[in-house]
């Protein structure tokens, strides 16, 4: 974490996932190589993104798309680490052991190595985001992972919501947050609210760039999934944001892209001396934030 770290290339996957889980990890590595091929040092692919947003339904059948980890899935990423001198972060549907499952983040190094996993703390439950029936929650806490190119940070999705979250993992030592997303509009929901949820969304994400001095990286998908009378249309929007919270760069809402920033670890310390939050934490008075609610008449 002391050592002199110097600029770094990041690329964000943007895909959009058929419902073949082969085809979708061959098409995940060509976009890897391209982002290799326009200077990346790391690059992230979406949430869960060998298969389409399954969780749309409870079905025991998709159990079957899990796999463990180390497995296939994390197998393939890690010879595409060596083969791309890139440090890769994935999301996949992590079979711990029977009837214990997970929707976890491996980061992998350059050498092809496991340098460690975070599995989705914050799990949600709403209309076609039935996660509680697929993911047990996290055990693992909030990972901050050094790597060759920075130290990372991985949450996943719905952990986005959440400031404590991003504090956390920042607390940690991580100088840039990853963000595999699957996130959409439900078509019905569309044209009254759909503009409000993606700015929030984005927002959301900017703020903890801000609150936190680091950089943050959110990786979505694109396409609509589902019933052709429903379903999800996943809004893409694969974005970059700066310590200061500005959008260095930004994906289409319905295109496969390669997103490529470069980010300067300086800012971050420069962000850190000129608006210190971390420094004038008051550590000593936030003690309310491991209750669920506070009772004021206690």
């Amino acid at each position: 974490m002391n050592r002199i770290q110097l600029p770094y290339t990041v690329g964000l996957i943007q895909m959009r996932c058929s419902t073949d889980p082969d085809d979708n990890l061959d098409r995940a590595c060509g976009f890897l190589r391209e982002a290799a091929a326009k200077g990346c040092q790391i690059a992230c692919l979406p949430e869960l993104f060998r298969s389409q947003y399954f969780c749309q339904t409870e079905d025991h059948a998709n159990f079957d798309l899990a796999e463990s980890i180390p497995g296939p899935s994390s197998e393939v990423l890690s010879r595409m680490a060596v083969e791309t001198k890139m440090v890769i972060v994935g999301s996949l549907f992590e079979r711990r052991a029977a009837g214990v499952y997970h929707n976890t983040a491996v980061v992998i190094e350059t050498d092809g190595s496991i340098l460690g996993k975070y599995r989705k703390m914050h799990i949600p439950d709403d209309p076609l985001y039935y996660e509680k029936f697929y993911f047990t929650p996290g055990d693992l806490g909030f990972q901050a992972i050094e790597t060759s190119a920075a130290t990372v940070g991985t949450l996943i999705c719905w952990d986005q919501w959440y400031p404590e979250a991003a504090r956390i993992t920042a607390l940690m030592g991580a100088d840039i947050l990853f963000y595999p997303t699957a996130i959409g509009w439900h078509p019905a929901e569309k044209a009254e609210y759909g503009e409000a949820q993606a700015s929030a969304w984005e927002t959301m994400q900017r703020s903890h760039a801000i609150s936190n001095g680091l950089f943050v990286m959110a990786v979505n998908r694109i396409g609509h999934e589902g019933p052709t009378d429903g379903g999800i249309e996943f809004w893409g929007g694969s974005f970059a944001s700066d310590p200061f919270g500005r959008i260095l760069a930004k994906a289409s809402p319905d295109r496969e892209e390669v997103v490529v920033v470069t980010c300067d670890p300086k800012l971050v310390e420069t962000t850190r001396r000129h608006w210190p939050f971390l420094r004038d934490r008051r550590i000593d008075a936030y003690g309310g934030l491991t209750q669920r609610l506070i009772d004021r008449q206690s």
